[in-house]
């Protein structure tokens, strides 16, 4: 399957996909909308959490200026310069090791969906 892609450092990249982060902040915006696959980065190791591994796919549905208020849901303060990447329509899959890469990029990869 391909897919758009992005890298997320532990924790941020398992709080996704157990749904308890919903905006993913960037110093930069994106026009992308549609299908992400969240890969957990490899570095930092993080213990008791998946690293270098695909885990999960979400609709990237929207992307504005961070405010106040997008702190809880995306489990970090605000910072100057930062973009809201709206998430949702998550969905768990089983983990796979997947190499990451810079901004939103592509991958084709076989992904089954998490029981």
């Amino acid at each position: 399957m391909i897919l758009k892609a992005i890298s997320i450092h532990q924790p941020f990249a398992s709080l996704i996909a157990q749904g308890t982060k919903t905006i993913e902040t960037r110093s930069w915006k994106t026009e992308y909308r549609g299908d992400l696959l969240i890969l957990s980065t490899q570095k930092p190791k993080c213990p008791n959490l998946k690293c270098g591994y695909a885990l999960c796919i979400v609709d990237l549905y929207g992307c504005r200026p961070m405010n106040k208020n997008d702190e809880v849901k995306a489990c970090c303060e605000m910072y100057a310069g930062a973009w809201s990447w709206l998430l949702r329509n998550l969905r768990v899959i089983e983990p796979v090791p997947c190499r990451g890469g810079q901004r939103i990029f592509t991958v084709d990869i076989e992904i089954r969906q998490k029981e």
